[in-house]
C-alpha cells in the first residue's frame, strides 16, 4: 500500500498501526528519506514519526534503517547526529545519542557507526579525524540519524529543496508488518512512481 498524499502523516500511521501493526521484533515506527544530491546520496531518519525518541528507540530505528539500506544494496555508514560533537557539550541529545551508540554497538557490532557528531563531521572525514582520530566511521556517512523528528524533518526538507532538486525517495516507513509507505502532500508524480515500484518489489520479495 502507498498512501498519504491527502491527509496527515500521523492519521495514516494511526490506521496502519491499528490494522497492520508492527513487524516481528519491532516496537517503533520511523520514516526514512533518501536524498539524491549532486555530490552524494544520503538517507535521513527519523523524518516524520517520533517527536523525541529514547536512546533505545534510536538504536532500534538505526538498525531498521541500516537493514533497509542493505535491502537497497547500499552498505550503511551511520552517523548519530547532535549539536554536540563526541562529548564536546552537555546537551540532552548528545547524551541520548552516546547511549544509543553503546546499545547499537552491543546489538549490531558489524555496523559501521559513530557519534554523537555534528552534521559537517558526518560528511567530512578529514574534519572528523582531526576532532576524533580514533573514530570508527570511515569516509562519508550515508545514513544520518537525527535526535528528534524536528531535526530530521527540517534537515530533510532544507536539503531536498536547496540541494536535491526536490528529488527524494520516501518516506520509507520502517517497522510495519507489511510493505506499506506513507507519502506526503508535497510528493511529486515521480516520487509516487518510485515508491510504488519499491513497494511492489518488497511485496514480491515477501511472496517469494
Amino acid at each position: 500500500m502507498v498512501c498519504g498524499t491527502v491527509g496527515t502523516y500521523a492519521n495514516h500511521l494511526q490506521f496502519i498501526d491499528e490494522v497492520i501493526g508492527h513487524s516481528s521484533g519491532s516496537r517503533t515506527y520511523a520514516a526514512m528519506n533518501i536524498l539524491l544530491l549532486a555530490e552524494r546520496t544520503v538517507a535521513l531518519v527519523d523524518t516524520h514519526v517520533n517527536d523525541d525518541p529514547s536512546a533505545e528507540q534510536i538504536a532500534e530505528i538505526t538498525q531498521a534503517a541500516a537493514a533497509e539500506m542493505r535491502r537497497l544494496h547500499v552498505e550503511p555508514k551511520v552517523a548519530l547526529l547532535s549539536r554536540s560533537n563526541f562529548g564536546s557539550g552537555s546537551s540532552a541529545s548528545g547524551t541520548k545519542m552516546r547511549r544509543a551508540l553503546e546499545l547499537i554497538r552491543a546489538q549490531a557490532p558489524e555496523l559501521e557507526i559513530d557519534g554523537e557528531m555534528h552534521g559537517d563531521c558526518a560528511l567530512n572525514e578529514a574534519l572528523r579525524l582531526r576532532i576524533l582520530p580514533s573514530t570508527t566511521l570511515k569516509g562519508e556517512a550515508n545514513l544520518l540519524v537525527c535526535p528528534n523528528v524536528d531535526a530530521g524533518n527540517i534537515a530533510y526538507n532544507l536539503l531536498k529543496t536547496a540541494a536535491g532538486g526536490n528529488v527524494a525517495v520516501g518516506p520509507i516507513l520502517l517497522g510495519a508488518n507489511a510493505p506499506v509507505h506513507i507519502l506526503t502532500s508535497s510528493s511529486t508524480v515521480r516520487r509516487i512512481i518510485n515508491m510504488t515500484a519499491m513497494t511492489v518489489l518488497d511485496a514480491n520479495r515477501i511472496e517469494g
